[in-house]
């Protein structure tokens, strides 16, 4: 038989049981209501941002380029898509002037035809875009080419190609469009670099070398016109799954040929462009989209750099042993 004193005891516990809850569960369902609508307004904040902007995307005719062009405009901005090849450039922007999100926004994209190792026609190209639309508020320093190689095979005429298209290019077209963007006081410069932009890996030498520079470049930049309100993101994806390492150019020049399973295995380009939008619109400074090991990788460079060259080395014998170089 139970006593009294139990009951009173089983009481005030289904009672602080039924407060508890009663008070939890509101409390609960407002924290949740409270960080739904936070991601809405950035949401609709991010979308408001590039909503009707003049943004300017280089490499668009493939891979991480060429969707960015989806993403920002079905976002509503008005695109500058450039690139070396005229019909792909037509062919991406026909479509994307048929996607519903055109119906609704009726933007139709510009396309500039240019070669970015070429700095007389990046100077030109920016004039012309300047010309077409008067200003730019978002300038996405997109293309690049890859490389594989050893470096005592490699000659230097490689690595000169390679930092022409990875950083040459970019830092002529964006210092050519920066002028217009201080007398405005506004704009926005995105550079697309890559892990590799923070860490060495073997056999990826003047890709590497070409990234390291382009994160200096752009944090050196930021520095200086942030007095001017532009912004500048550096964005450093990990692997994807695009035509980069296919792509890619050898010691002698000579183009790679091969998917690399590590880029078969990376991530989609349409999800990486979703989140240089994010990255845009948020106004980050520096966003690594990589996952667990290479962004492990770059900690472990500052924080243990013996055991990261450790590391490196051994990749390097592994690889050399694969391909019996």
């Amino acid at each position: 038989m139970v006593s009294a004193a139990t009951r009173r005891s089983l009481l005030k516990a289904r009672a602080m049981d039924l407060i508890t809850s009663a008070a939890i569960l509101p409390l609960l369902f407002g924290c949740v209501g409270v960080f739904g609508l936070f991601k809405l307004l950035q949401w609709l904040r991010m979308r408001a941002y590039v909503r009707d902007a003049v943004v300017v995307i280089t490499g668009a005719t493939s891979g991480l380029g060429r969707e960015c062009a989806r993403v920002f405009s079905a976002a509503g901005a008005r695109l500058v898509l450039c690139g070396r090849n005229a019909e792909a450039l037509e062919e991406l922007s026909r479509e994307l002037a048929a996607s519903p999100a055109a119906q609704v926004q009726a933007h139709k994209p510009h396309t500039v035809i240019f070669d970015l190792t070429d700095p007389g026609a990046t100077v030109r190209a920016a004039a012309q875009i300047l010309k077409c639309f008067g200003h730019v508020d978002v300038l996405i320093n997109n293309a690049g080419i890859s490389y594989r190689g050893t470096i005592v095979d490699t000659s230097l005429d490689v690595d000169k190609r390679v930092m022409e298209t990875n950083y040459f290019g970019p830092v002529a077209l964006t210092k050519a469009l920066l002028p217009s963007m201080i007398r405005r006081r506004q704009g926005h410069i995105v550079a697309i670099s890559s892990v590799q932009g923070r860490i060495g890996i073997p056999f990826r030498s003047a890709y590497a070398a070409s990234k390291h520079a382009t994160q200096a470049f752009f944090d050196c930049l930021r520095a200086e016109v942030e007095q001017h309100d532009i912004e500048v993101t550096v964005i450093s994806p990990g692997y994807i799954h695009t035509s980069l390492s296919l792509n890619a150019i050898t010691a002698n020049g000579s183009t790679y040929g091969v998917t690399d399973e590590t880029t078969a295995q990376g991530r989609s380009p349409a999800e990486v462009a979703r989140d240089v939008l994010a990255a845009v619109g948020k106004k980050k400074k520096d966003v690594l989209l990589a996952g667990l090991a290479p962004t492990s990788a770059v900690y472990l460079r500052t924080l243990a750099p013996g055991l990261f060259f450790s590391l490196m080395a051994s990749r390097a014998r592994k690889e050399r042993k694969s391909k019996h170089c």
